[in-house]
């Protein structure tokens, strides 16, 4: 039997009568539907009508809506269904990860590279607010990830970086930060990402560290974020197989499983040995890593089975619905538990006191994207741009001194043309006239593609300027990197719209160059080559305004490195 009174529910006798009348009235169609969290992305009446009356979903994360829109959505969740549903959101820098009005404050790699835990904290609270003004109740973050591998580009810009004790410090602060909002959160990603390079979109994760360097590193920030009354905790489809071979000896290879099917790593390792008593949910259940393990009629209720208490994402309703009723039925699934689990849901939700329902007002929605939480988005770029190199003493620049600029963006190609390229660079570009620079933006093979589709197009890119010409009309170079991925590849590098272009970083030896990271802290594998580089973490008006600013000495570099910058090279550090 679950503990409802224990650590972190600490629910009272009204709350607990609550769920153990709610889970007495439901029918085996009701006590199934809780167990799943849907990805809504269509928000017509109809289809929402369906969740609710249909499927009698538990909890809700949805893509896409203006801010209006998600907010009625979310109404109608909380109002319609007859348990009222969890309703979360991606709250990993900001309230843009509730909404796409929503601000973006500083990214789990910004929060690391900041001296003061105020930037998570600024962080968390913008989260908490504008997510809230739109009807969520449950954050899936913290993201405690541990990164020891350089290449892992999964959770390089989201988690905290590699020092254990400031993953510690700020994964408590942004969730007392939560907390005090009246929010849930759920730390990502057990086992732990970070020690591996690839995605579990696309493959199984392994995370490949001892016994002991795993209770050094991730059992440690685990078991204090479960001390400090952590409520739930989202699993990775991530192996840790030194963990399951020691909590089951002899276990064969092909044996094996993610986390999120493995009950010697969720029943014995993570609620035995470190006390978790709060709820269990999947990451996504379309994502590889975890369809690869089994058909998903056994992965659907395997992983309740295993010990997780919700499923992260249908891929049909009716067809998932039925695998765990047909579970259910079998005793693949026992009824024990099914109770457990829907006592942790249903305890959760009393303790975010949807017991007795306040529904969020319009007149809420005029926090998001205010003034106040773009000057803490000002804080944390002031707070975390960091000077990773230079050696060429470069820094300051004087726009008087080296007033003509070469700008170069490297950017990842866009999904269609209808997106068009980042608007980011555009910002620079008129960021840096307003510091006194003239700046010459050079075109890259998407931009040109889409002014007009045409085979020349990539001969064009590839014309060089002579020496002399660079020499004579530029006295600065500006190279900025803003690669984005997922879902695509195990690893993202940097990626040159055109090989042979002008992007490539030919002119090092002929300008002074500066070179910007806008995402990615590890881009120095693929251009040590330049002597200056900084990370700035996000490409947004905030950071790129305190990027310029700090560029020509206005304000100091605050931010400070992580090790793996290096990328394990000597030649990154000249």
């Amino acid at each position: 039997m679950v503990d409802l009174k224990a650590k972190p529910f600490f629910l009272n006798d009204e709350q607990i009568r609550w769920v153990e009348d709610a889970i007495a009235g439901m029918t085996l169609d009701e006590k199934v539907g809780q167990l799943f969290i849907n990805l809504t992305n269509r928000r017509d009446p109809a289809t929402l009508k369906t969740l609710i009356e249909k499927y009698h979903i538990g909890g809700v994360r949805w893509q896409g809506g203006t801010l209006g829109e998600v907010l009625e959505q979310n109404v109608t969740f909380l109002r319609d269904s007859k348990i009222p549903t969890l309703i979360a959101a991606n709250c990993e820098a900001g309230g843009n990860g509730a909404v796409r009005e929503g601000t973006l404050v500083a990214t789990g790699a910004a929060c690391g590279a900041s001296t003061t835990l105020e930037t998570v904290r600024d962080m968390a609270r913008v989260s908490a607010r504008e997510a809230s003004a739109v009807g969520c109740n449950w954050t899936f973050a913290p993201i405690c990830d541990v990164i020891s591998n350089w290449r892992n580009t999964i959770v390089n810009t989201r988690a905290f970086g590699s020092d254990v004790e400031k993953i510690i410090a700020c994964s408590k602060a942004y969730m007392e930060e939560m907390h005090k909002a009246g929010m849930a959160c759920a730390a990502k990603h057990f086992p732990g990402d970070g020690s591996e390079e690839r995605d579990q979109h696309l493959i199984m994760g392994c995370n490949d560290l001892s016994v002991e360097d795993w209770d050094a590193t991730f059992g440690r920030v685990y078991k204090e974020l479960i001390d400090a009354g952590l409520d739930s905790i989202m699993i990775g489809h991530i192996c840790q197989r030194a963990y399951s071979r020691k909590l089951r000896p002899g276990i064969a290879d092909e044996d094996i499983m993610p986390a999120t099917l493995a009950p010697e790593l969720l029943n014995d390792l993570l609620r035995g040995r470190l006390g978790f008593n709060g709820l269990i949910l999947t990451d996504a259940s379309h994502m590889a890593g975890l369809t690869v393990s089994a058909p998903r009629r056994k992965v659907v209720p395997g992983v309740v089975a295993a010990g997780c208490d919700m499923v992260l994402f249908f891929n049909d309703p009716e067809e998932d619905i039925q695998y765990m009723k047909d579970a259910l039925a079998d005793g693949t699934l026992s009824q024990e538990r099914l109770s457990d689990a829907l006592h942790r849901i249903l305890g959760l939700k009393a303790k975010l006191g949807l017991n007795h329902l306040v529904l969020p007002e319009k007149a809420g929605l005029d926090v998001v994207g205010c003034p106040a939480h773009h000057e803490a988005a000002a804080r944390a770029a002031d707070e975390s741009i960091t000077l990773v190199k230079d050696t060429q003493k470069l820094l300051p620049i004087n726009p008087a001194e080296k007033k003509r600029v070469l700008l170069y963006y490297i950017q990842s190609a866009p999904a269609s043309r209808m997106d068009g390229t980042d608007p980011a660079k555009k910002l620079i570009a008129e960021e840096l006239t307003k510091a006194g620079f003239e700046v010459t933006v050079e075109p890259d093979f998407y931009e040109l593609e889409m002014e007009g589709p045409n085979p020349a197009n990539r001969f064009r890119l590839m014309a060089k300027k002579s020496m002399e010409e660079i020499r004579r009309n530029y006295d600065l170079c500006l190279s900025v990197i803003h690669m984005r991925g997922y879902a695509q590849t195990n690893n993202n590098r940097l990626v040159y719209s055109m090989g042979h272009s002008p992007e490539v970083p030919w002119y090092v030896t002929e300008l002074p160059t500066v070179c910007v990271s806008l995402n990615y802290t590890n881009h120095l594998i693929d251009v040590p080559m330049m002597k200056t580089f900084i990370n700035a973490y996000a490409p947004t008006k905030e950071y790129i305004h305190a990027l310029v600013e700090k560029l020509t000495g206005k304000s100091p570099f605050k931010g400070q490195h992580d090790e793996l910058v290096w990328c394990d090279r000597w030649e990154a550090r000249l």
